[in-house]
């Protein structure tokens, strides 16, 4: 049964009010390398099936890997049953209805496979010789994975989406195994990355690492490349939701009641954005909610997504929105969307630029570890990893031990006093979760760097 089958005949099987009926089949294909060999490769297939009944106002949610056809009768009943049992769901909506059928519906999902890195691997493979030869060890992974997302529903909407992900993870240790550096990218098919590039920022950093600085923890300007900036400002995208604002439960909640929506957050004309279209991290253009929550509803599915400003010019425009809490909020309607954007008006310099321009202070390539201390000022505490390098009068002169921050997203936008070009990124901590990003370096005159960590 293909999956557009296995959508028709579940819609079919529901013998409740309504039904929305998605279909997850996914591929991914994967190298792993270690001390400039590579070690492992594979390819593996995934499918899940989730059904959604409603019933009243009563939903019941089924949601099932692997599903044959003798088992998808099972499934529907076993929703249909959950709805009927169910009290009513508060964001319950009628379902969307009156879209136009995705075009490519009946086409076949396409799967990836190790063809993707036809062209990447040489390239690793001398990565590797260049490595080896400057007395460099190279350790790390490529995935690639392609995921068809098939929504069909009682209502008559049929959408399809097909979603590339790829991503690479690059650390070069010294031979002695004492000095370590990290990058990373996200791609769509891995054509676009530049391995050599890559392990030549790597090197450079290791001989930066070769004059250990030990410093107190303290504030320090602190200059944040693209990736460090992309995991803090995912952390402060998730806990945007409207209901946690309007429930006073958030940064974004307005004391007294209602949101903070239109206050200025950032003294520099910044802007946190996302657009499904966006060249290089597009992804699905309409809502896939396989469960309902405080950020997202079930009863939303298929709704179209359009480019939407979380912060534009500095304030905060949008918060995540379902139906229901735009009803609560007053606010439009603006769900989430899976990739996200933070640019200035005027591009910004180049992160080798903003070094230069640097008296003193510290270059923080990464974080790790990163998790909320307190959610009404979104105070979070992480680790740096894999180098954190002093700059004096304009160039790296060596590396600082490891500190433990205490910040907040939120807290920083208003402190920038630099903001670079934009560019595709990959973050170190969520890109199990989140890998669409395009984010710039950032200047911050007074990081807290809490205390000195022993995390190597």
């Amino acid at each position: 049964m293909t999956p557009q089958e296995m959508v028709e005949r579940a819609l079919e099987l529901s013998t409740n009010d309504g039904c929305v009926v998605l279909v997850d089949e996914g591929s991914t294909a994967n190298l792993r390398f270690a001390g400039n060999t590579l070690t492992t490769n594979g390819v593996a297939r995934s499918s899940r099936l989730t059904v959604i009944s409603v019933a009243g106002q009563g939903v019941g949610v089924v949601s099932r890997a692997a599903v044959r056809d003798e088992q998808l009768a099972e499934v529907v009943a076993a929703a249909d049953a959950a709805a009927r049992q169910a009290r009513p769901a508060e964001d319950a909506r009628p379902l969307v209805e009156g879209l136009p059928a995705s075009p490519d519906w009946d086409a076949e999902p396409r799967p990836t496979d190790i063809g993707v890195f036809e062209g990447f691997a040489p390239a690793l493979g001398e990565a590797f010789s260049a490595a080896e030869a400057g007395g460099r060890r190279l350790y790390g992974f490529a995935e690639h994975s392609l995921t068809s997302t098939f929504v069909g529903t009682s209502t008559g909407v049929r959408l399809r989406h097909d979603q590339p992900t790829g991503r690479l993870e690059l650390n070069a240790k010294s031979a002695d195994l004492k000095r370590s550096a990290w990058t990373g990218v996200s791609t769509e098919d891995f054509t676009d990355v530049d391995v050599a590039a890559l392990d030549s920022s790597l090197a450079r950093r290791l001989e930066w690492a070769k004059t250990r600085v030990d410093l107190p923890a303290g504030r320090y300007e602190t200059l944040l490349p693209p990736s460090a900036v992309a995991d803090l400002m995912i952390y402060l995208f998730w806990s945007a939701g409207a209901r946690d604002a309007l429930d006073g439960r958030s940064v974004f909640a307005k004391p007294g009641g209602g949101t903070r929506v239109g206050e200025r957050l950032a003294t520099l004309p910044v802007s946190l954005s996302s657009d499904p279209g966006a060249a290089g991290i597009a992804c699905a253009p309409f809502v896939t909610a396989h469960a309902s929550s405080r950020d997202s509803s079930v009863f939303d599915n298929g709704l179209p997504l359009r480019p939407t400003d979380w912060i534009k010019d500095g304030r905060l425009d949008a918060l995540l929105q379902t139906r229901y809490s735009a009803e609560l909020s007053g606010l439009p309607v603006t769900p989430g969307i899976d990739n996200l954007i933070m640019s200035v008006p005027s591009g910004g310099p180049a992160l080798d630029d903003m070094i230069a321009s640097t008296r003193r202070g510290l270059l923080v390539t990464c974080l790790w570890y990163i998790r909320v201390v307190d959610p009404q000022t979104l105070l979070v505490t992480g680790l740096t990893r894999d180098g954190v390098y002093l700059v004096e009068h304009g160039e790296v002169v060596g590396e600082v031990n490891n500190f433990r921050f205490n910040e907040s997203p939120v807290d920083l936008l208003g402190r920038l006093t630099e903001v670079g070009g934009s560019e595709r990124t990959l973050p170190r901590e969520w890109n199990d979760y989140f890998q669409r990003t395009i984010m710039p370096a950032v200047r911050v005159p007074d990081f807290n760097m809490s205390t000195v960590s022993q995390a190597s």
